[in-house]
C-alpha cells in the first residue's frame, strides 16, 4: 500500500516527483483530501477526470503555494481576487479569475476562467512547495472520491476510493472538513458560488462591498451541481418536528431497521435506530460531518435522516452540502 506519513521528509519529496513526472496523488489540505496532478499537464489532469469518473468540462481547482504561484495561471489577479487572498491565504478560500490563454486549459474545463487556492495544511504547502522546485508551479486537486461522493476527510478514506496503488500522503483528519468558500471575481461584482466554513460577512469584510448573487452567466465552479456530497446510504435532510414526527410514524410500525439518525435532539429511548449527536457548533458539524456519512454508509446504515442545520449563516457551507447530498435522492 502506498500510504505514507505526511512528516516524512523522503515522502514529501517522493509525492513531488511522482507529481512532477505527471502521476496522481492523494494529498491532504485543511477542507479536505484532494486527488492531485499537476495543473500544467493536460494528460496529467485527464487521468483525475478518469479515475474520479468526473465530466472533463467541469472545472478543477488548482492548488498553488502563493499570489506568485496565482499569477503564472492568471491572465490578471482583479483587486478584489487580491484583497481576498491578502485575507484568506493560505486558507479555506478560492478564487475564481480569467485564466492566461493556453495555460492548465484541461484543469479549468476548457473555460476561460480558473479556479484557484492556496491551502494551509503543512503537507500540502510541502509538497507544492517541494514540487515548484522541480518545475510544478500549481495542482488540480478536486476532492478524492468518485464524482458526486462523499468527499474524504482521512487518508483512509483515499485508500477505500481508489485502492492502494495510488500514493497518499496521510496528514491526519482534515481540520475544516468541507471543501472551501469559492468567490467568482472574474466580473465586475464578486459572487459566492459556493459557502465554506468562511462567514459570508467575513468575505464581505475583506472585499469591503457585498458579494452579488450569482446568475446565468457565473462560470461552472466544482460542488455546484445540484446533487453532490451523497453517501451510497438514502439522505434526508428534516426540520427537528419533521424528524421527530417521521421517528414516530417509523416507531409505530416497526420501520426503523437500517435508519440512521444524525441530529441534535436525541431520538426517544426505545428506538432502535444508529444514532449519531450532531454539535450544536458549525465548525464542528463541518469537521466531522462527511466523516460521520461516510461511517453510517460503513454501518450499513439504508437510510440517514439528518437534522437541518439552523438558518444562521454561520451554518451556510454545512447546509449547502447536507442539500446537495439529499438531493441526490428523489421520491
Amino acid at each position: 500500500m502506498l500510504l505514507f506519513p505526511g512528516n516524512d521528509p523522503d515522502a514529501i519529496q517522493a509525492a513531488a516527483r511522482r507529481l512532477a513526472d505527471g502521476e496522481l496523488l492523494g494529498l491532504p489540505t485543511e477542507t479536505v483530501y484532494g486527488l492531485a496532478a499537476r495543473a500544467d499537464s493536460d494528460a496529467a489532469v485527464a487521468k483525475i477526470f478518469a479515475a474520479k469518473g468526473r465530466p472533463s468540462d467541469h472545472p478543477l481547482i488548482v492548488h498553488v503555494l502563493d499570489a506568485a504561484g496565482a499569477e503564472l495561471f492568471a491572465d490578471h489577479l482583479p483587486a478584489t481576487a487580491r484583497r481576498l487572498m491578502d485575507a484568506f491565504w493560505p486558507g479555506p478560500l478560492t478564487v475564481i479569475v480569467p485564466r492566461q490563454p493556453g495555460v492548465a486549459a484541461s484543469a479549468a474545463g476548457g473555460h476561460a476562467t480558473i479556479a484557484l487556492r492556496a491551502p494551509a495544511h503543512p503537507v500540502a504547502r510541502a509538497v507544492l512547495a517541494a514540487a515548484r522546485e522541480l518545475g510544478v508551479n500549481g495542482v488540480a486537486a478536486p476532492s478524492a472520491n468518485r464524482f458526486g461522493r462523499v468527499s474524504p476527510t482521512l487518508a483512509r478514506h483515499v485508500v477505500e476510493e481508489f485502492g492502494p496503488e495510488l500514493m497518499v500522503l496521510d496528514g491526519g483528519a482534515c481540520e475544516v472538513g468541507i471543501e472551501s468558500s469559492i468567490v467568482d471575481c472574474s466580473r465586475e461584482r464578486p459572487a459566492l458560488l459556493r459557502p465554506g466554513l468562511l462567514s459570508r460577512a467575513s468575505i464581505e469584510a475583506a472585499l469591503g462591498e457585498p458579494l452579488a448573487e450569482p446568475d446565468i452567466d457565473a462560470p461552472k465552479a466544482s460542488g455546484t451541481l445540484a446533487a453532490h456530497y451523497a453517501p451510497s446510504a438514502r439522505l434526508r435532510l428534516l426540520d427537528a418536528a419533521g424528524l421527530s414526527l417521521r421517528l414516530a410514524t417509523a416507531a409505530a410500525s416497526g420501520g426503523l431497521e437500517g435508519v440512521a439518525v444524525y441530529s441534535r435532539a436525541q431520538p426517544p429511548a426505545g428506538l432502535a435506530c444508529e444514532w449519531r449527536a450532531q454539535p450544536a457548533n458549525a465548525a464542528a458539524v463541518a469537521h466531522e460531518l462527511f466523516a460521520v456519512l461516510r461511517a453510517l454508509d460503513t454501518a450499513g446504515a439504508r437510510e440517514i435522516w439528518v437534522e437541518s442545520p439552523p438558518r444562521d449563516s454561520a451554518w451556510d457551507g454545512v447546509r449547502d452540502r447536507l442539500s446537495r447530498a439529499a438531493a441526490a435522492f428523489t421520491d
